[in-house]
């Protein structure tokens, strides 16, 4: 299951910017355009973390901000084109996670979010994922996946190197172990079954990341 990221910004185009690249890191993103409605569609459907504008129509940031924190703990990084150092520090005395100013490399808040993400969930992460090679037996939250012969190779090269990108040719290779029938295109098929099996178990969690034109690697 993808991430839910809510975009409050109200500049259209950089809101449909932030968009593409967080569907692009394997987030759902839902973009709002105006605090108060922002404020009441956040509270009714928690996000996984919030990018936030500190300048809107209506509420403005630090006002939405402020609410938020006071029934909730998600995560929140503020940008915006004010620069001076006291609204930093409004920004982030208000509740903020983290700060960026504009412009931004899309790029970096896509790594803020992810590096947000992982400190939120230590405790689910650190022992998420368990492979017992001697009893070809893979475990996420201490309970048994049911995996194909092909499916537990897969896990378990993405496992014994977490974070690493595995190209389809170098997953390829290691799912003929098992099928000299395994085709370039099945791994994605394979991957998805991984993915969904997972997030049965996982569900806030999007276990193997896709990386653009190079191929998957575990985020675990």
């Amino acid at each position: 299951m993808r991430a839910r990221i809510a975009i409050v910004e109200d500049e259209p185009e950089l809101a449909a910017l932030m968009a593409d690249y967080a569907r692009a890191a394997g987030y759902t993103p839902a973009v709002y355009g105006d605090g108060a409605a922002a404020l009441a569609a956040i509270e009714a459907e928690p996000p996984a973390l919030v990018v936030l504008d500190l300048m809107l129509p209506g509420l403005d940031g630090l006002a939405l901000c402020r609410a938020l924190r006071r029934s909730s703990a998600v995560p929140i990084i503020m940008v915006t084109a004010r620069v001076e150092e006291i609204d930093r520090l409004l920004g982030l005395e208000s509740g903020a996670d983290d700060y960026l100013c504009k412009p931004f490399s899309p790029r970096e808040l896509m790594a803020r979010i992810k590096a947000i993400l992982r400190r939120a969930q230590p405790a689910a992460t650190a022992r998420a994922l368990v492979v017992d090679e001697a009893a070809r037996r893979i475990s996420v939250m201490g309970q048994a996946l049911t995996l194909t012969p092909t499916e537990f190779h897969l896990l378990a090269a993405l496992a014994r190197r977490p974070g690493q990108v595995f190209s389809r040719a170098q997953l390829l290779d290691l799912a003929r172990a098992d099928s000299l029938d395994v085709t370039d295109r099945a791994i994605d098929s394979h991957i998805k079954n991984l993915r969904r099996k997972i997030a049965a178990l996982m569900p806030e969690v999007e276990a193997i990341g896709s990386v653009y034109g190079l191929g998957y690697r575990l985020d675990l």
